[in-house]
């Protein structure tokens, strides 16, 4: 049976494809055109649409399409050039762009080896194991990573969250051996997490973590951290163990009188002062990004030189006192493979390797799409997990990718990972000539130093956007902000993680549905509360799914449409008008549906029934025609109740409603 239309109801978007048809079935012997049924696809071969599937989730770049019609030989080198980028890129290296790397290089290490230093710290590690975090990690991803901007080395909050972790199993001060070889063994089980995910092609797993639980947790880091920065900043010997603000602010003010040294306090927030101004600087003009830069160098450097001369040590000041001389020691046989620790070593890998690998591959997202090139996230996570498996070898901390040192390396210059090199060399030289000279150098510096590189991880505009955008992911933000602020890092990202998995099981399992109506002097169908201007049409009820239909939303869905229905009829007998005949379903942005949302639409037809109301589907994709078919639902409703176009099942409705 035929249902005609006229040439100009034609819905918006649909002349494409009525055009792609057949002639034949495209207009009849009075030439007017067909109202055209909905396509069912052909049958797919099971083990075809099972590779198909795979491929799209785990292979959906594609990553072997560079091997097609390749010889054997140039296979191998196509397959050494993807694990190692270097020799990709080296062939077409010249001295210019070794002079933007060089400069970038310095810059960089000017920055990193006062940060190291500090972040060592914060690790409750030794402040030479920051050094070497920043001297073998960046030498191996040079190799194997694909981003040429990204600045390799320890960052505020892993180590925070690293130092937090491993204290709650061992005590640093206590046993500050086992401690090394459980935060050596969380390394190395921080890089094998990575590499599998990397290898599996698992990456998307870390956009569970949404963008505003990663705000909030960042700022609640950053805030923590600022705060632990008291107890060098004030001179406080004796501080609290715990990260909590209630339990620092105790610790703080209850030794105001007996421990605050205002001889470390002046050098603490006078260089702390001159770090902000360095930043304003640099951030007012561009041309002077090198001065926030060099600034904790330098602060560094006169405040070492103060203290020697005046012994200020004497007068309480604490200083840094001993760092090892040397590159870093072979710890492979201190990671521990057997024992109680290895599980709290493996567990606690897993977290800080995941953390760092997030904002790894969003630093090196952000500043590829600023040079216009391609990151390869899987690429990334190989790349950052040998790093810190050999790193955990040789005496290294979680590193990860820094973004106040990669936006310095960034605005420096650099061109490619060659930067990460020099800086790597500008780092050992400090290991094997430099480190005595930072005997003096005043915590107060280190505190200071902290201090001012963390608050730029409190972001104000992005929590400012997400109020105006979502308010759901500000209080994601904020609930990921409180928990670390007020209870601990630990909970902080487990309210992090647990408010991302709530927010997509609730779009899940409660998709948007809509009713629509007719723009006026046209036949599309839209939203009526997007368009107030939309007009409902006389005995049809339009609705539109939002989502896909699956065994987590079938039953909403099912019960929603239902309560949509039961409101028209309430609001059309208040009004003494006609009651529904047919309920349409728009299905277009429908992607898939499985056996229980099938389940759930027999359940629809069959309520419907009794209302004496007729289901009709409009636009359903290839996927749902295909399962419709597969389990009969056509021929439940039958063929002739399923059109390509809302506008067409309009027509077709009204029709039948005008015949007597």
């Amino acid at each position: 049976m035929s249902r005609r239309v006229s040439d100009h109801d034609v819905p918006e978007g649909k002349e494409m494809e009525i055009n792609s048809e057949p002639s034949s079935r495209r207009y009849s012997s009075e030439n007017l055109p067909y109202v055209h049924k909905v396509g069912v696809p052909p049958k797919q071969d099971l083990l075809k649409e099972f590779t198909s599937a795979v491929k799209e989730t785990f292979f959906a770049d594609d990553p072997l399409r560079p091997f097609k019609d390749q010889t054997g030989s140039r296979k191998v080198f196509l397959g050494i050039q993807t694990l190692f980028p270097i020799f990709d890129w080296a062939r077409d290296y010249n001295l210019s762009k070794f002079k933007g790397d060089f400069i970038a290089g310095l810059t960089i290490a000017s920055l990193c080896i006062p940060q190291d230093i500090g972040y060592a710290k914060l690790a409750n590690l030794p402040p030479q194991y920051g050094l070497y975090s920043s001297f073998v990690p960046p030498l191996v991803y040079a190799f194997m990573g694909s981003s040429r901007d990204i600045a390799i080395g320890p960052v505020a909050v892993v180590s925070l969250l690293l130092g937090t972790l491993l204290q709650n199993e061992i005590d640093s001060s206590k046993n500050p051996i086992d401690y090394r070889r459980l935060a050596f063994t969380a390394t190395f089980f921080a890089g094998i997490t990575q590499v599998t995910l990397g290898f599996l092609r698992l990456g998307f797993l870390i956009d569970f973590l949404s963008h505003a639980a990663i705000v909030g947790f960042m700022a609640g880091a950053a805030v923590t951290i600022a705060l632990q920065q008291l107890k060098g900043l004030l001179g406080i010997t004796h501080f609290t163990k715990k990260t909590d603000i209630v339990s620092v602010m105790r610790s703080v003010w209850g030794t105001v009188n007996t421990e605050w040294n205002w001889e470390t306090i002046a050098i603490g927030v006078s260089f702390l002062v001159f770090l902000f101004i360095a930043k304003f600087i640099g951030k007012k003009n561009k041309k002077f990004f090198w001065v926030p830069a060099i600034a904790p160098l330098i602060s560094v450097i006169i405040s070492t030189f103060s203290v020697y001369i005046t012994h200020a040590e004497k007068h309480g000041v604490q200083i840094v006192r001993h760092i090892d001389k040397g590159v870093n020691p072979l710890s492979a046989k201190d990671i521990f493979f057997t024992g109680e620790y290895l599980v709290k070593g493996f567990k606690i890998g897993v977290v800080a390797g995941l953390i760092a690998l997030t904002e790894a591959v969003a630093i090196g997202r952000t500043f590829a799409a600023m040079k216009d090139y391609q990151l390869d996230g899987n690429k990334e996570m190989v790349a950052l997990g040998t790093m810190n498996v050999v790193g955990s070898m040789t005496s290294c901390y979680v590193a990860t990718g820094s973004f106040s040192r990669s936006a310095v390396n960034y605005m420096a210059g650099c061109n490619t990972a060659v930067s990460n090199i020099v800086m790597s060399m500008v780092v050992l030289l400090t290991l094997e000539l430099i480190t005595p000279l930072f005997k003096y150098t005043p915590n107060a510096i280190l505190a200071s130093i902290i201090i001012s590189a963390v608050i730029g991880l409190i972001d104000i505009e992005a929590v400012i956007l997400l109020w105006k955008i979502d308010k759901f992911d500000f209080v994601a933000c904020m609930g990921a902000f409180f928990g670390v602020v007020f209870a601990s890092v630990e909970m902080g990202l487990l309210i992090a993680v647990s408010i991302s998995f709530a927010k997509i099981l609730l779009q899940v399992t409660r998709p948007r549905t809509a009713i629509l109506g007719k723009l006026p002097r046209t036949s599309v169908y839209r939203n009526i509360l997007q368009y107030p201007d939309a007009t409902k049409v006389a005995g049809i009820v339009i609705v539109r799914v939002d989502s896909a239909i699956y065994f987590s939303n079938s039953n909403y869905i099912k019960e929603r449409i239902l309560r949509w229905l039961t409101d028209e009829d309430e609001t059309l007998k208040e009004n003494q008008l006609p009651r529904i005949q047919y309920l349409i379903v728009e299905m277009s942005p429908v992607t898939d549906i499985d056996t229980s949302g099938i389940h759930a639409l027999e359940e629809l037809y069959r309520s419907l029934q009794k209302r004496d109301v007729q289901i009709i589907l409009a636009n359903p994709g290839q996927v749902v025609v295909d399962k419709l078919h597969a389990s009969k639902y056509t021929e439940l409703i039958g063929d002739d109740h399923i059109f390509l176009a809302v506008a067409d099942a309009v027509r077709a409705c009204t029709s039948k409603m005008e015949q007597p």
